[in-house]
């Protein structure tokens, strides 16, 4: 047993964010390593053999100097140079077609070879993986993990490539190079990113990626939700929408994706989607989606300052610019509900649910990436995969170009979240900001450019709904055995009390309740089941902490996932959906306890 009496609560005050001058990037100094490593390949640059280029005739090139053309511009729909049967039935007019020429590459993968209709397959994409790790060379190294499996047995499959000593989470901790974690298809029926993180593992193992190695290692989950995938479904096997469970991990697809970040505690995390392109947005809006991909980082409330200004100034803006570089279009991402009477546009939410919100809440760099998709089967394949592929490896240059940088931030950012215990205030909830806002979209008959002026709700700029105190720490309840597994899962420090005693603590007091379903922006969380929405107010009092309850501290890296998770009157908290089955059982913990615990490992 190893007993602890837990530290006081120190400060470190946020620095304001550090620049050359004129230049808007991080003061540091290079290291001898960054200083002998050979040059990098350009940001913005997609090389071959990420795709082959058309026509596909041999030709001689320098990895270090060739980059493919850029997209044509030829108004060819993309039924001339795609799969023949690709585009049988396309979902919008040839006109909108022409919009979107086929790029100058074509990427291979077994689910992009001409004539197939099925995408890649789960036991393709394993092989796949499997014959890049066995013929990985040199100083690269590329391991197959399987994470877990599926709820219908299939393997969750990572690949961590990386020049390390070896790929275990301590052998890339003691690289001391940051990691970065791709992410594909945690929703079944959008298949580009998983087809494009293949070829960005193979480019990494094998290829023109493989130099940035030198400064950072790769965590790849190419498909995280497999069951979805073979059956061309959003949802998991029983009907959850897992990019709504990165809090609950009431999945074990979910599940296998918190312990592998909590393993691996990833710099940047990247989640490639695909978005809806016709559907509701002709039926609300008579037009047709334009653009190639939308972005955007994480907006959760309590997101440390730095971590979203690097987001947003280190990735998104050269992520932007690459895309440009190739003829692609990008804006902010955004959604529309359900309900065809309601005509406004959302971008993703404020909720703590997400894995762009709940990865952010663990202080990485969290970036959504969705390209145009859902609806169109295997029309423009190709460009959807070309436009994965290019924010994609524009993240991976940044996180090479910024790995100094960002481990510095990273250093910031953990001391000042843990520096925050027992003293201001926590966000409890939160809401976007209603705003209008010029979104292009294209006519369906003609496909030119259609500019509406619509309501958006924005989550660049929040709404404070309720605030309190931030607490030194949360108390829970023995017999709160659930809700301690999944905040260990999610990489929360929990300890056991070791010895009883008494601290200053807020109770809940209940004011009222209603059951209702789980909501976000696009309408009812698919599978969420209801939840319980509590009024409380917390009544200050001292308490009897018994041996063998749990408490949380928050002088901690992870103190606002905790916080999403324990207040018990938001629509993700645990208290809300059924973790902690008590209100009794949990308490916010108002002065530094001076208790004796034990660690619950």
């Amino acid at each position: 047993m190893s007993a602890a009496l837990l530290a006081a609560c120190t400060s470190t005050p946020l620095p304001p964010w550090p620049t050359h001058p004129g230049t808007g990037t991080v003061a540091t100094t290079p290291s001898s390593a960054d200083r002998a490593a050979p040059p990098m390949p350009r940001q913005g640059q997609v090389l071959p053999p990420l795709g082959t280029q058309r026509p596909q005739q041999p030709q001689p090139y320098d990895q270090q100097q060739v980059q493919t053309g850029a997209v044509s511009s030829s108004p060819l729909s993309a039924n001339s140079v795609d799969d023949p049967q690709a585009n049988a039935n396309l979902p919008y007019s040839t006109a909108v077609a022409a919009r979107f020429p086929a790029p100058d590459v074509r990427y291979a993968t077994p689910g992009l070879e001409q004539g197939r209709r099925a995408f890649t397959t789960n036991n393709e994409l394993s092989n796949w993986l499997n014959q890049l790790a066995a013929t990985s060379t040199g100083r690269t190294r590329a391991q197959v993990q399987t994470i877990g499996s599926s709820q219908r047995g299939a393997p969750l499959q990572a690949i961590i490539i990386t020049q390390a000593a070896g790929t275990t989470p301590a052998a890339l901790d003691d690289s001391q190079r940051p990691t970065i974690m791709l992410i594909g298809q945690q929703h079944g029926d959008e298949p580009a990113g998983s087809e494009a993180l293949l070829i960005v593992a193979r480019e990494l193992a094998q290829g023109l990626l493989e130099p940035l190695l030198q400064r950072i290692n790769v965590v790849i989950v190419p498909r995280a939700n497999p069951d979805g995938a073979d059956a061309h479904k959003r949802v998991t096997a029983n009907g959850v929408d897992m990019n709504r469970d990165h809090l609950l991990l009431n999945t074990p697809e979910a599940q296998a994706l918190a312990k592998l970040t909590n393993a691996y505690r990833p710099i940047a995390v990247i989640d490639a989607h695909e978005y809806t392109v016709v559907g509701r947005y002709l039926q609300k809006f008579n037009a047709v989606q334009k653009y190639d991909a939308l972005l955007q980082h994480a907006t959760a409330a309590n997101m440390p300052e730095f971590v979203t200004k690097a987001a947003t100034q280190w990735y998104l803006d050269p992520m932007r610019k690459a895309l440009q570089d190739q003829q692609l279009t990008a804006d902010w991402y955004y959604t529309t509900s359900t309900d065809l009477a309601e005509r406004s546009l959302s971008m993703g939410g404020a909720q703590p649910d997400t894995g762009r919100n709940v990865n952010g809440l663990k202080n990485s760099v969290s970036l959504l990436v969705e390209t145009r998709g859902v609806g169109m089967d295997r029309t423009d394949i190709q460009r959807r995969v070309h436009a994965q592929v290019t924010a994609i490896s524009s993240a991976l240059r940044t996180t090479s170009e910024r790995a100094s940088e960002l481990q510095q931030v990273r250093s910031f950012v953990t001391r000042e979240v843990s520096s925050q215990a027992c003293r201001g205030s926590a966000v409890i909830e939160a809401a976007q900001t209603p705003e209008k806002r010029d979104v292009t979209m294209l006519d369906p008959n003609t496909g030119a450019d259609m500019t509406l002026n619509v309501d958006w709700n924005s989550s660049l700029r929040l709404r404070t709904l309720k605030t309190r105190p931030r607490p030194c720490g949360y108390w829970l309840s023995a017999h709160s055995n659930t809700a301690v597994e999944r905040l260990q899962m999610l990489g929360v420090q929990v300890m056991r009390v070791a010895e009883s005693g008494n601290v200053l603590a807020d109770t809940y007091t209940e004011n009222g309740r209603t059951t209702t379903e789980r909501p976000d922006v696009r309408g009812t969380v698919a599978g969420a089941g209801p939840i319980t929405r509590v009024s409380v107010t917390p009544t200050r009092s001292a308490i009897d902490i018994p041996e063998g309850s749990f408490y949380v501290p928050l002088n901690q890296a992870m103190a606002n996932v905790a916080i999403a998770a324990l207040e018990p009157d938001s629509q993700n908290s645990f208290f809300a959906n059924s973790l902690i089955d008590d209100l009794a059982s949990v308490a916010r913990i108002m002065t530094v306890p001076a208790l004796v615990f034990e660690d619950t490992d």
